[in-house]
Parts: C-alpha cells; sequence; structure tokens
C-alpha cells in the first residue's frame, strides 16, 4: 500500500495498457507516461505493439469464447494460462523496447472477454435484472511473472455501480480527448462498434454518454474465417467492395430489438455471432449468397447500426466531428459506407488527435489505472447514460 501511496503522489506515472478484443488478433501493449490526473491529464505513448496470437492461442480461447455452455475446468486453466501468456508478451515487448519491468509503474490488463451478459441480452428468468461480464487472464499471474502491481477486471466496478460494464470509453475519452471548440463522436469499429459523444470542454459533463452500436467487424470476421480459412479478415474491405448488399437480407439482420432500444446499450458476439447471421440468411433464401455480396451485406450492417444510434441520439441529420479508431478504421469500404449513411459528419482518424487508432483502447486502460491510483471518481452522462463516479480496476500485487 505504500507503493501505492507513493505512486500517487509522483508527477508522473509509467503505465502499461493491455487490451485484447473479441476480434481475438492478439494483444495490444502501450507503454504510457501518465502526467497528472483527471481533466489536467497529459499522456505521452512511447511505445506500441500488437503481439499476434498464433492459431493455437485463438484455438484455446474459442473453446470458450461466447458459448452458453463450457467445460468448466477448461475454463478455469484458461484463466491462468492466459495471465502467464500476457506476462510472456509484455516482458518481450518491453526486452525489444529495451525498458527494464523495474521502470515500469503499473500494467492495466484488460483481460480477454469471454462472455457479455448484459440483463437485456441473456435469457435467464431467475437473474432478472442482473447485468454480468466475464473476461480472463489472471492479473495475479501477470503482476507475479512481471514483478509489476497490476490492475484488471475494470468492467466489473461498472457492473457494481449499476452499468452493463461496457462501454468504459468514455471515461478515457473524456479526459483526454475533450475539446474546447468542436464536438466529438468518438467512434471505434472493434469487433463490436460503439461510440462516445463528448460534448464541448466546459459543457456539462451530463451531456457525454457512450453506447454500443451493433457489430463492427465481428461477423465480418467470423464470415471471412467461415468461407476461406486461410485467411482471418477481408483486408482493406476488397471482398466486399467487390460485392453488391442483399436488401432483404440486410432487413432482416436490422429486424432485430437491438437496433431500436433506447441509448446507451451494449451487445456482443453472444448475439451478433454466426448463429444470428445463419437465421437471417435462412429466412431470406441467401445461404448461397456469393461471399462478395455477403460481406458487402455485412459492411452495410455495420454502418447502419452506427447510423441508427447516431440519429437516435442526435436527429436525422447529425453534423459531428467523427474520429475513428479499431481494426475497422482500416477498412476504406465500411468507413465509405459510414459517410453514406452518415453524409453530414466529417470523419477522420484519432491519429489526427495524437492517439494512434490501433493503440486507443489499451491507451484507455492505462488512463483508468492512471484514475484508480492518482485521480478522483468523476461522473459523467445522466438518466440511463449515467456513468458511475468509480474507481475501476482491481489491484494485485507481485509479492
Amino acid at each position: 500500500m505504500r507503493r501505492l501511496a507513493q505512486l500517487a503522489q509522483q508527477p508522473s506515472r509509467r503505465i502499461i495498457g493491455l487490451m485484447s478484443g473479441t476480434s481475438l488478433d492478439g494483444l495490444d501493449v502501450a507503454l504510457c507516461r501518465l502526467h497528472g490526473h483527471g481533466t489536467a491529464t497529459r499522456l505521452e505513448l512511447e511505445h506500441f505493439a500488437t503481439v499476434p496470437y498464433n492459431e493455437d492461442v485463438r484455438r484455446r480461447i474459442r473453446q470458450v469464447f461466447a458459448h452458453d455452455q463450457v467445460s468448466l475446468e477448461y475454463l478455469t486453466l484458461l484463466n491462468p494460462w492466459l495471465g502467464r501468456l500476457h506476462a510472456d508478451m509484455v516482458l518481450a515487448c518491453l526486452r525489444e523496447w529495451q525498458v527494464p519491468p523495474t521502470a515500469v509503474d503499473l500494467i492495466a490488463s484488460h483481460g480477454q472477454t469471454i462472455f457479455h451478459a448484459p440483463a437485456h441480452q441473456h435469457r435467464h428468468p431467475e437473474f432478472e435484472g442482473l447485468n454480468a461480464t466475464l473476461q480472463l487472464g489472471d492479473a495475479d499471474h501477470l503482476a507475479v511473472a512481471t514483478g509489476i502491481i497490476t490492475l484488471s477486471d475494470f468492467r466489473q466496478k461498472h457492473v457494481a455501480a449499476g452499468g452493463e460494464g461496457a462501454p468504459l470509453a468514455v471515461y478515457g475519452d473524456y479526459l483526454l480527448l475533450s475539446s474546447p471548440t468542436e464536438e466529438r463522436l468518438l467512434l471505434n469499429l472493434g469487433g463490436i462498434a460503439n461510440f462516445t459523444y463528448l460534448p464541448r470542454a466546459g459543457a456539462a459533463t451530463t451531456a457525454a454518454f457512450s453506447t454500443d452500436t451493433g457489430p463492427g467487424n465481428t461477423l465480418l470476421d467470423a464470415t471471412v474465417r467461415a468461407h476461406l480459412p486461410h485467411r482471418s479478415y477481408d483486408e482493406d474491405g476488397r471482398l466486399a467492395a467487390a460485392g453488391q448488399a442483399h436488401p432483404a437480407l440486410l432487413a432482416a439482420l436490422l429486424d432485430h430489438p437491438f437496433f431500436g432500444a433506447e441509448l446507451p446499450k451494449t451487445t456482443g458476439p453472444e448475439l451478433f455471432g454466426p448463429t444470428y447471421l445463419h437465421a437471417a440468411q435462412a429466412q431470406t433464401i441467401t445461404l448461397a449468397l456469393p461471399l462478395p455480396d455477403l460481406l458487402a451485406t455485412l459492411v452495410e450492417l455495420s454502418a447502419t447500426g452506427v447510423a441508427r444510434a447516431a440519429h437516435q441520439a442526435f436527429g436525422p441529420r447529425p453534423e459531428l466531428a467523427v474520429y475513428v479508431s479499431g481494426g475497422g478504421a482500416h477498412n476504406p469500404t465500411l468507413l465509405a459506407a459510414l459517410q453514406r449513411r452518415l453524409p453530414a459528419c466529417h470523419f477522420a482518424s484519432t491519429e489526427t488527435l495524437g492517439v494512434l487508432p490501433d493503440a486507443k483502447e489499451a491507451i484507455l486502460f492505462a488512463l483508468l489505472a492512471n484514475e484508480t491510483v492518482a485521480g478522483t471518481p468523476i461522473s459523467l452522462g445522466a438518466g440511463r447514460q449515467r456513468i458511475p463516479a468509480v474507481r475501476l480496476g482491481k489491484i494485485s500485487f507481485p509479492d
């Protein structure tokens, strides 16, 4: 505890943020120097890398990922195994960057989401009204293996305080990317798409909020893997660009209560997975649809989900500065679909704000760890959009 008190008093802290998303691409590792805390936070990204998961790692995670029923023994073993794997990846990055572990103050580990079960989505009446989410990658193993104090399980406190455990981006986005001159929409096109709305800096914090919008890349990537096992995604959206969206299939996919549900809302691949897609294809007799047309339809689904949420929040023709991050930021076909759906918005990468789009989520967890250790909890949003003022993250010591 003395060490935590010392860290809180330092003018800056060196924190590694870790993120592994639902796309299962690999582990994002962001070494950040954070000066101050709260709205005075200043961040320097010293190093960043995505350490790819090999097929064996993906296979192990998929054994339990988004499945209603799994082996409890396998799940129990996977938790420490992932913690040690992430520790090895962190130590390998530090060696490459020539940074000794003793020069790092904290690790902020998101872990690997295995299942997300908000109350509106799970089918268990005996747990009515209960939100839940589960991330694996035990932080005690990470802390012991690296020798670095580790914060983890950020989503659990959010759930305990009345939230759904996601999206958490609003905290970091508000601290790091608010602007005194423009309203901003921070759009993350990960496996699941989500955005954070930031009013102009100085406006009431009650206006800020964050929400999921539906599938981002999760169905696109799963469809590519199912048809082309040697590929994990549609590079640059080229296959989708060669196809034509199927109107009846798109309508069937959008005919789901999630898209009309009140904001904010969360979801995951548990809902927007292959079963959901197969049912819509069977309904519209499109099971034999060529791959490019299927991907073109899924691109329109992702773009329409974002646009519908924007229309719900900001009216029929929102005019906002939209800054994009996540894997979808590299998909020009998806970005073009978004521009068609939101013609009055101006789209740019978060890189124009000084934040690498691939590093943004890992940076977010470094920010959350910094606030947990050195900051003062702030409340954002109001009503259903209220983000509780809580310290996020459980603390694991290396000894």
